[in-house]
């Protein structure tokens, strides 16, 4: 799951990217309104953490322009502006989430998880596919309730195709979604994890559709 990390503080910024990257996150960070908004207009996120407080634009007309512009994507406010008004201005501008600081790293995590479930229709962390199941909180896949050992990589990628199973994802969206800045991969690096994936799962379990992408089979 990739997600757009705003902060300007470069030591909450950087404890909350390594954080996030720790529970199976791809994380993009930047430090400042701006930058913002040339990430949301470049790449597609899964959700956003934005600050309120920050230089060259605040945080809060990044939110209204993303609302303005018809995006949906989930974002979750983490801000010092803890007044019930504050809040209330936060939820009314288009915030799905909102956490005041300081806050503990694994409720923010489990408030991201939260904003997936509810967006995806699900009620629990445990997502099934056949006699795969994958719970997002401990991350622990099982088939046929045998637990498998997958890297973090691997994991990443299983999550991305469990979202949507049967449907076909292509390549760019998959790289996309996978792999943030400064991770730019190798010209046979999806190949290589899909090749492991299926060796663990059951090459039966993800196809190729030729010239069109690859998707999870029920």
């Amino acid at each position: 799951m990739r997600v757009l990390l705003v902060e300007d503080d470069p030591m909450l910024g950087d404890a909350t990217r390594r954080g996030l990257a720790n529970a199976g996150f791809t994380v993009d960070w930047v430090r400042d309104g701006r930058a913002a908004d040339l990430a949301l207009e470049a790449n597609s996120y899964a959700v956003g953490v934005l600050d309120l407080g920050l230089p060259r634009r605040d945080g809060m007309e990044v939110l209204q322009g993303l609302r303005t512009r018809g995006e949906d994507m989930p974002v979750i406010v983490v801000t010092a502006r803890d007044t019930v008004g504050d809040r209330v201005a936060g939820l009314n501008a288009g915030a799905d989430d909102y956490l005041t600081k300081p806050f503990d790293l694994d409720e923010l995590i489990a408030r991201l998880r939260a904003l997936m479930r509810r967006r995806a229709g699900r009620g629990s962390n445990l997502v099934r596919c056949g006699d795969i199941s994958f719970d997002a909180e401990r991350r622990e896949v099982c088939v046929a309730e045998k637990p498998i050992s997958l890297s973090a990589r691997e994991m990443a990628l299983l999550e991305i195709l469990l979202e949507r199973p049967g449907a076909v994802l292509s390549r760019e969206a998959l790289e996309e979604r996978l792999f943030g800045w400064g991770e730019e991969p190798a010209s046979n690096a999806l190949e290589v994890h899909l090749h492991n994936l299926r060796r663990k799962l059951g090459a039966e379990r993800i196809r190729n559709v030729r010239g069109v992408g690859y998707k999870l089979v029920p």
